[in-house]
């Protein structure tokens, strides 16, 4: 069955939920996990004269410390849950590309993440990177709502 499962979070309640699930599945079958957060690029968050008030190395130092934090909060939950777990904090990626090459480097067999269920037009505008995971991956997806 599954023994390497990537866990994608961004630190959202609602990805806590899917963390819960994962980490479930996780001790049930006595597979290891690898939680996941991706910082996206400053250009895509930050642009026109906010650049100047929030500079890439504050971004930068912001968004490592955030990470950090997420991922804490997961490694603490798995230890909890008596199961083995690493961290990958990727950064410069939209999330879908920073999972999916995750999940390729380190040999995953199934991804484990939340989707906030956007639909029609909010799909439409925003684009779904729990979409993209599913349509894009080369293993199975467990999408948690």
């Amino acid at each position: 069955m599954f023994k390497h499962i990537i866990l994608a979070t961004d630190g959202s309640e609602l990805a806590d939920k899917a963390l819960s699930h994962g980490l479930q599945l996780a001790k049930t079958l006595g597979a290891r996990v690898t939680a996941v957060t991706v910082t996206e690029p400053w250009a895509a968050v930050i642009g026109g004269e906010a650049a100047y008030a929030f500079p890439i190395e504050e971004y930068e130092k912001s968004m490592a410390a955030n990470a950090k934090e997420i991922l804490d909060k997961v490694v603490a939950a798995a230890k909890a849950a008596g199961v083995a777990c690493e961290t990958v904090h990727v950064t410069n990626k939209m999330p879908a590309e920073g999972i999916l090459d995750a999940a390729k480097e380190k040999g995953a067999d199934l991804i484990v993440m939340a989707s906030h269920g956007r639909s029609g037009l909010m799909k439409l505008l925003l684009g779904s990177q729990a979409n993209k995971v599913v349509t894009q991956s080369e293993v199975p997806v467990l999408i948690c709502r």
